[in-house]
């Protein structure tokens, strides 16, 4: 029970930095089209949390699990900070 707890808040929090990513890219261009800002980020944040979604959700179809595998899977799909250090293992 106490590990469904944990999943469930890892994704959780993974899903709120999938819209961070995908929202705060947008905002410079938003803002050149003249789309305000808040919309500008709402739209993109809420795509990008779809798309992880939809992902986790097929997933899951495929044997009715997520195993941690699948999950860095689903948020694989959020394109990755190419200058970004790989984290230390400890």
């Amino acid at each position: 029970m106490e590990g469904d707890v944990r999943l469930i808040r890892q994704v959780s929090l993974r899903i709120l930095a999938a819209f961070a990513a995908s929202g705060l890219g947008v905002v410079g261009a938003g803002s050149i089209a003249g789309v305000p800002l808040w919309k500008a980020t709402l739209m993109a944040g809420i795509g990008g949390v779809a798309t992880v979604v939809e992902r986790l959700a097929r997933l899951y179809l495929d044997d009715g699990k997520l195993s941690a595998h699948d999950i860095d899977m689903a948020f694989g799909v959020i394109q990755k900070v190419p200058d970004a250090e790989p984290e230390e293992e400890v």
